[in-house]
């Protein structure tokens, strides 16, 4: 309760949306830079992030942005292989980074004294990497190792994997961030650089700083470090292949001895969230929050209270993405229940919904829900950095950041309802089965 009153007394001051100061600018050289400032700890999260993922990577070489995020701790013209991160360490922070369809990201959580520091090696390693043939073939072996641990040696992964190939047919988001095995095989030095040279550029780039730091500070920083990093005048555009229109169901099963609990997933794709248009993304969200969040969700009384046909039930809604995102369903069926049953059941219950729509408590009960947990997340400031930064490079502007908490406020139950209409049409739905193999005798 203590933690509750001052984060809402931390709103008072700033309006009903954020805990502090934003402040955002652009540097000569293009790239831009947000300052969040919470100055209750001298401490900061500095995070460049980069409009280049997976769904960025030339065709046949999936995997070479997650390969390209592990290359930059090898060093460059002026660090060691591992001393950025040793570095960092030794000064008392944590460092990491991570990839995805439309970003990949570095951070630093340091103390506030310490923000020039991490700010010269990380525009260090923007400009001057440094890879051997040496570094290529160590680090190819270790992101294939981390596919067989995260990927192969798990059935619910594979089934994920074949599930999203069967959704995208024709967009990137149809491949695995960390790749397909037989084209990561292949990634070599040369695939490498070239998505450097083209994408790792301050142009293509958003500094976040968060935490105790003041926004003249930060951009006399940047001035100094990233400022002096020349633009790429052919950075391309982010012109990707879209999906053709899906005009019947497609299916998929996938049968793995080790599947010790087997499930039905449904997966629809749905519109993202767009820059001054996030009322349908909205709407969606909540539409996922009402259908599978939750013990009083539409799914989880019908499937598991009412009818004892579930034993767990789940929905998502994954919008924040630069091209058409996807609102998914699954149901861990109770035993002796039947994949085509618990199929059978979810389709009852979503043809319900459409017909009923939300309950009006029910939906207020999921607004409250989501308005204490941004206010929650304010105490975080790297999770306030990485909810700008995700934004800003799927297209959407710190206005947008700002507005959504609001928005999800406004939605009505008809937009809900019209935004599921839009979406829940059955044959444009992908539906999988993740199962054990059948026994013979």
């Amino acid at each position: 309760m203590r933690r509750l009153i001052v984060a809402l007394l931390l709103v008072i001051p700033f309006g009903p949306a954020w805990a502090g100061p934003v402040t955002s600018f652009t540097l000569d050289n293009g790239m831009e830079v947000v300052v969040i400032e919470d100055h209750r700890a001298p401490a900061v999260t500095q995070m460049v992030w980069y409009r280049a993922g997976s769904a960025d990577e030339p065709p046949g070489m999936s995997g070479v942005a997650h390969f390209l995020e592990h290359l930059l701790f090898k060093g460059t013209e002026t660090l060691e292989p591992g001393e950025f991160s040793a570095t960092v360490a030794r000064h008392g922070g944590t460092d990491n980074a991570f990839t995805s369809y439309d970003y990949t990201a570095y951070f630093q959580r340091i103390a506030a004294d310490r923000l020039g520091l991490v700010m010269e090696m990380e525009a260090d390693r923007m400009a001057n990497l440094r890879l051997s043939e040496n570094d290529i073939a160590t680090e190819r072996d270790v992101i294939l190792e981390e596919r067989n641990q995260r990927v192969e040696n798990s059935p619910a992964a594979l089934f994920r994997e074949r599930m999203g190939a069967v959704q995208y047919l024709n967009h990137p988001y149809g491949a695995p961030i960390i790749g397909w095995r037989h084209e990561m095989e292949a990634l070599d030095r040369a695939a490498a650089v070239d998505f450097y040279s083209t994408y790792y550029a301050p142009n293509n780039a958003i500094l976040i700083v968060a935490g105790d730091a003041d926004p003249e500070e930060v951009r006399a920083l940047a001035e100094k470090h990233y400022g002096p990093i020349p633009a790429n005048p052919d950075l391309p555009e982010r012109i990707r292949p879209q999906e053709p229109p899906q005009l019947a169901e497609r299916r998929l099963s996938l049968r793995d001895p080790r599947v010790s609990q087997p499930y039905v997933a449904r997966s629809y794709l749905a519109p993202e969230r767009d820059s001054g248009a996030q009322r349908e993304a909205a709407a969606l969200t909540l539409l996922a929050a009402l259908m599978g969040n939750g013990q009083t969700s539409v799914l989880n009384e019908a499937l598991q209270f009412e009818q004892s046909i579930a034993v767990q039930v789940g929905a998502w809604y994954s919008g924040m993405s630069l091209d058409d995102a996807s609102l998914d369903f699954v149901v861990v069926p109770a035993p002796g229940v039947t994949l085509d049953e618990a199929e059978a059941a979810l389709g009852e219950v979503l043809t319900g919904f459409l017909e009923t729509g939300p309950d009006p408590e029910h939906l207020e009960r999921i607004k409250s829900q989501l308005r204490a947990q941004e206010i929650y997340e304010r105490d975080d400031v790297t999770a306030l950095a990485q909810r700008y930064g995700r934004a800003l490079t799927q297209g959407l502007t710190v206005a947008d950041v700002q507005a959504w908490p609001d928005i999800l406020q406004e939605i009505t139950d008809e937009e809900i309802m019209d935004a599921a209409r839009n979406v829940l049409d059955r044959e444009r739905s992908v539906t999988g089965y993740l199962m054990a193999p059948e026994v013979t005798q």
